[in-house]
């Protein structure tokens, strides 16, 4: 499965969007094994997800991702 993560100017500064793309990414490397493989999945984030408790983040980023029974 390949993973495109984009965060546009929309979301903040600089610092903001890294601090967004460091938790997307880190939530989708402890989950990697959970994921449906043989996919491509583009990945655009709201400004929500740098508040967002890690735990709320998490639950709903699976939520949206095809997810291995």
């Amino acid at each position: 499965t390949r993973f495109g993560l984009t965060t546009s100017r929309k979301l903040g500064k600089a610092h903001d969007r890294n601090r967004i793309r460091r938790r997307v990414r880190e939530i989708l490397r402890r989950e990697r094994g959970h994921i449906l493989e043989g996919r491509d999945i583009v990945l655009n984030p709201r400004r929500s997800a740098l508040v967002r408790d890690w735990g709320a983040l998490r639950t709903e980023l699976l939520s949206l991702l095809p997810v291995a029974p």
